[in-house]
């Protein structure tokens, strides 16, 4: 066995790879491989050194483990590009580069590589394309380009450290900033990226780039207003760029102004006929606002004019109620296979078919493409159980029936929010559409705005404090709290109607019931809760863009809601009766007593229309649009039975919640 002594260094093997030195570098290899059979730079590694010496099909092997392991997948689709060329395959390698550059943008070779493949294939279009991002990686500094480089293999502490020691060099260069900011919405702290492009700006006044990201942070932050007028004055700034008319459009929608939104993406089909991302786009509109046949129309002709978008297949899937014909199986089984399809169409083409095979009964299957898919999107995240576990152990251990009494006089006294919460895929959606049914309760959004708070709180211990949260909370004055309060407050207004109450249903906010309590005392708070195996497996096969990452392995599915169920237990023996419980198996089996429950805890008297939710018209964007509006059905609380014989490590895991669970 290798000792640690004698284990060969990546930098060395690298001198002999760049020395011709091949069978020593395989040598060296080997032994790294041997400790650690998923190291993925000694894989990479291999695959240069087989290519270079002539072992294709070797090469080829040590790819295909690299692509199951890595979160740098962009060199391995870089390398992959180099041994098509290599094998004469000049199409297959400039998919191959395609798709590196689309994974981490600051690969120069694999750009280089499009443009010379790109300009022998007679397209000269698109190899100037190439070109110009060959052009503008070689003016950059080369520091931004290793940011850029950190980020896309997921580094992102080491990127945000080497961007900062740039900008403290150079405090006024625009991509810098732009760069910071993307590292601080993936940090969570969208009030900093907000700052930094709108300083960015201000630099270059004429940036098209730096305005789209601020547009995007706005709608981050959920400044819909705000992100509409500057998306608009861009519009009107380049009034036939069809990027800029997407935008504005995107942001109609954010506003509920879906019949704008439709008239923008209808001019954007006149200047780009079939263009697949915007029939997509116009799909999402035309299905938030409950038009569901216009919806799938627009997907269809998406998948029609470009069979290669994974994402209108995905979205079709996502209906929930619409069920693939055999045609469109067979078309994305073919596409499944070709070695081209770029990683978001194959992510979200497996998703489909899980589902397609799922509504087939063909459950093997059907598991299968769920599990690929989230091992795809897994590969992109650097989730770590211990550090929730960790993070909401702390929530408990701060939020003492002592620390409550002490500061019951502090925070917002306005009673207006309802925060329905738990975990995805439970059941808050219908809740939502229950209690907005009711003449005095405003539907809103998953609101972002108490886990903006924590992020803000938890960068401040980050950056140098004594404390860290939620331990910092206790040097936050009675007063400093109900700022925190009445901010919220504003911010969310935006939202509202003019009911009396609304609704804020992001499920994460269960990780800061204390910071809401500490804020907004007189807050609702509502815990849907679901049998942990239908919530788990639901939530597995549902593909969340982000936010929920722990989404993607059954283990940490099921760590998380062991987490969860741990906290909100502590919540019932430090604040009892603070909190109600509602369980979806209740809901569907009685749903008067539970409406009635909802409106007592509320203390809101009892409307019919809460009874027949699935009649009432407002704008649903989750996953669970469609289902809400329908009436009740028993079908979806058994479905994760169907699932069983490959759910063993899940349930495994849940034990100890499945036991403690009131219902079988």
């Amino acid at each position: 066995m290798t000792s640690a002594a004698d284990e060969p260094r990546p930098v060395d093997i690298q001198k002999k790879i760049a020395s011709g030195d091949f069978a020593s570098a395989l040598t060296d290899i080997d032994k790294l491989l041997s400790i650690d059979p998923d190291d993925a730079e000694a894989l990479y590694m291999a695959a240069v050194c087989y290519r270079y010496t002539g072992d294709y099909e070797q090469a080829q092997a040590a790819l295909n483990a690299l692509m199951s392991c890595s979160l740098d997948r962009g060199r391995a689709f870089q390398e992959q590009g180099h041994l098509h060329l290599a094998l004469n395959n000049p199409d297959k390698a400039l998919a191959a580069f395609a798709n590196a550059s689309q994974l981490n943008p600051a690969l120069l070779a694999s750009w280089r590589k499009q443009y010379q493949i790109l300009s022998k294939l007679g397209r000269p279009q698109e190899a100037q394309q190439a070109l110009a991002q060959v052009q503008r990686l070689q003016t950059m500094p080369k520091a931004l380009v290793a940011v850029r480089d950190l980020m896309a293999q997921g580094k992102l502490l080491k990127a945000e450290k080497l961007c900062r020691k740039f900008l403290r060099a150079d405090p006024t260069h625009v991509e810098a900033m732009r760069l910071l900011a993307e590292l601080a919405v993936q940090f969570g702290a969208l009030e900093d990226a907000e700052y930094l492009l709108e300083s960015a700006a201000e630099f270059e006044p004429d940036n098209t780039q730096v305005k789209i990201d601020f547009v995007g942070v706005l709608r981050k932050r959920q400044k819909f207003t705000a992100a509409l007028t500057a998306a608009e004055k861009l519009y009107r700034e380049q009034p036939n760029n069809p990027q800029l008319m997407s935008l504005y459009a995107i942001e109609q929608m954010q506003m509920g102004d879906y019949e704008s939104a439709l008239q923008l993406f209808d001019a954007v089909l006149e200047k780009l006929p079939g263009d697949a991302i915007t029939l997509t786009s116009r799909g999402h509109a035309l299905k938030t606002c409950g038009r569901q046949e216009e919806a799938i129309e627009s997907y269809r002709a998406a998948t029609a004019s470009n069979p290669w978008h994974g994402e209108a297949y995905y979205a079709l899937s996502n209906l929930k109620t619409y069920r693939f014909e055999t045609a469109e199986i067979s078309a994305m089984l073919a596409l499944e296979q070709r070695e081209e399809l770029g990683p978001a169409s194959r992510l979200h083409l497996a998703f489909a078919l899980g589902k397609a095979f799922e509504d087939e009964q063909d459950y093997a299957r059907s598991f299968d493409y769920y599990a690929q898919g989230n091992r795809l999107k897994r590969q992109q995240s650097s989730y770590d159980a211990d550090k929730m576990t960790q993070e909401l152990a702390a929530q408990r251990a701060y939020f003492t029936a002592e620390v409550l009494a002490e500061r019951a006089g502090a925070g917002c006294p306005a009673p207006d929010p309802i925060f329905i919460l738990g975990l995805p895929r439970a059941g808050s959606t219908l809740l939502e559409q229950i209690l907005s049914s009711h003449s005095q309760v405003d539907g809103t959004l998953e609101l972002p705005n108490i886990l903006s708070t924590a992020q803000k709180l938890r960068l401040q211990g980050r950056n140098g404090g004594d404390r860290h949260y939620p331990d910092l909370l206790s040097d936050l004055s009675d007063e400093e709290l109900r700022s925190l309060g009445e901010q919220y407050m504003d911010d969310t207004r935006i939202h509202r109607q003019k009911a009396a109450f609304f609704i804020d249903k992001m499920p994460n906010n269960f990780r800061h019931i204390g910071l809401i309590k500490l804020m907004l005392p007189n807050a609702k708070i509502i815990d849907a809760r679901r049998h942990p195996m239908a919530c788990c497996f639901s939530g597995f096969k549902q593909l969340f863009a982000e936010g929920q990452e722990f989404s993607y392995d059954l283990v940490d599915f099921g760590r998380y809601y062991n987490d969860y169920v741990a906290l909100m237990e502590h919540w019932d023996q430090v604040s009892p009766g603070s909190v109600l419980r509602v369980h979806y198996e209740n809901v569907v089996a009685d749903l008067e007593s539970e409406v009635l429950r909802l409106l007592e805890y509320c203390g809101l008297p009892f409307e019919p229309s809460c009874l027949d939710f699935y009649n009432t018209e407002r704008a649903v964007r989750t996953a669970s649009s469609e289902q809400v509006r329908q009436p009740i059905y028993q079908a979806g609380v058994e479905q994760w039975r169907n699932f069983r014989p490959f759910l063993a490590t899940l349930e495994e895991t849940l034990q100890t919640s499945i036991e403690q669970y009131p219902f079988d």
